[in-house]
């Protein structure tokens, strides 16, 4: 099997449970064969890939591992170290949602809706509302104002921005990406919508009881809305409506989720996440595929905002599907090798109708290496080269 080399990967996509990671691999434009070395200390093992000329690696917890805070830490400290030339991170999966009625306009968060971390003038894109001390007067008083310091990329913040100005019609951008590979199977099922008749909504009273909110099917063409604000982050799953209701008011928050705190301080992350459940003790399984798979597909959309950078100079020991590359752009690097399992592979998907960019930048560049002694003929003239250096020519 060939090697892959972490030095030329440069996005981490964060997708801490297994629905997650599966939607992750169905956007993968190619999907690269192969595995990266490993040595004493290394507990991880990824998934690579390309999206837009972006090599892309893939990383989900262990098999078993409880989720949160901590875990998310680990695996995030493991990716920093292992990829050196790590550009941007995103953490993409599921969240509960937070949805505020009595707002004027109402937040009216639904299943299946996207949400993006976004700071704006009066909070931050990410509150740790449980990370802080107790005290006797106050109670749990949180740490930095529960506000996250480390900012996301520019870059990536720059291309939520530049989705941003299609609301509420980015979903156009990204809509195409789920419709490709929404009856993909996996364990339980495929990631097609359960259905709005399935999605319930209840509100805890003044008295404790518990009501069903009424509220009309949204027509199939505005069936889904993408959020941005700032989203809550726990160690503890929250199952509470009446603490839900406390920490949506108290900080503002459209939704709230479980890994980004612990990864925000080691990769400064993009955080989206799809909405499965309204953090209540009605919280069960039945939307995470389809939620994973619509924060899926916007991540996609917003890498097809970056332009790639060009790739590191190494050797890659596995090639490119010729077959993939424009006629006349084929580059003598060696590239990571999709794989050709049909039920993974997506080296021959079609880029959806509705999704922007191009592989322009893309194995688009040749290059020439030489190494050891002796000498090279480069144009009209000849460069002599000692031992252990390194010529190379773009």
């Amino acid at each position: 099997m060939p090697t892959l080399l972490p030095e030329d990967y440069n996005v981490a996509w964060i997708a801490p449970l297994e629905i997650e990671a599966r939607a992750a691999i169905h956007m993968l434009d190619h999907k690269h064969s192969g595995h990266f070395p490993m040595s004493r200390g290394d507990e991880y093992v990824f998934e690579a890939g390309d999206i837009q000329g972006h090599n892309v690696i893939i990383a989900t917890l262990p098999a078993g591992q409880p989720y949160g805070t901590g875990s998310a830490a680990a695996l995030a400290s493991q990716i920093k170290k292992f990829f050196p030339n790590l550009w941007f991170g995103l953490l993409v999966g599921v969240a509960a949602g937070l949805p505020d009625l009595g707002r004027k306009p109402p937040r009216d968060i639904r299943f299946g809706d996207v949400l993006v971390g976004l700071p704006d003038m009066d909070s931050s894109g990410l509150v740790a509302y449980d990370l802080g001390r107790e005290t006797e007067t106050d109670g749990l008083v949180l740490l930095r104002q529960g506000h996250i310091l480390a900012q996301t990329e520019p870059v990536v913040r720059s291309a939520i921005g530049s989705i941003k100005l299609r609301s509420p019609n980015e979903t156009e951008l990204f809509l195409p990406y789920f419709e490709d590979m929404k009856n993909e199977e996996h364990s339980d099922g495929t990631f097609t919508d359960p259905g709005q008749e399935n999605d319930r909504l209840y509100e805890v009273g003044d008295d404790g009881i518990e009501c069903l909110m009424k509220r009309a099917q949204r027509p199939a063409s505005k069936r889904t809305r993408v959020w941005y604000g700032s989203i809550g982050s726990g160690e503890k799953l929250m199952k509470n409506a009446t603490k839900r209701n406390q920490l949506r008011d108290k900080h503002n928050l459209i939704g709230l989720e479980m890994e980004a705190a612990g990864t925000m301080n080691h990769i400064p992350v993009g955080v989206i996440r799809g909405v499965c459940d309204y953090a209540d003790d009605h919280k069960n399984w039945d939307w995470q595929p389809y939620a994973a798979a619509m924060a899926a597909a916007y991540a996609k959309a917003l890498l097809y905002k970056i332009p790639a950078r060009s790739k590191p100079t190494s050797s890659v020991t596995s090639s490119m599907d010729r077959d993939s590359i424009p006629r006349g752009r084929r580059s003598t690097k060696r590239s990571p090798e999709p794989t050709g399992d049909n039920d993974e592979d997506t080296s021959r998907r079609k880029k959806p109708r509705g999704s922007e960019g191009s592989n322009r930048n893309s194995s688009s560049r040749s290059s020439n290496s030489f190494r050891g002694q002796g000498n090279q003929n480069v144009g009209s003239g000849s460069i002599s080269i000692g031992g252990g250096q390194h010529f190379h020519q773009s």
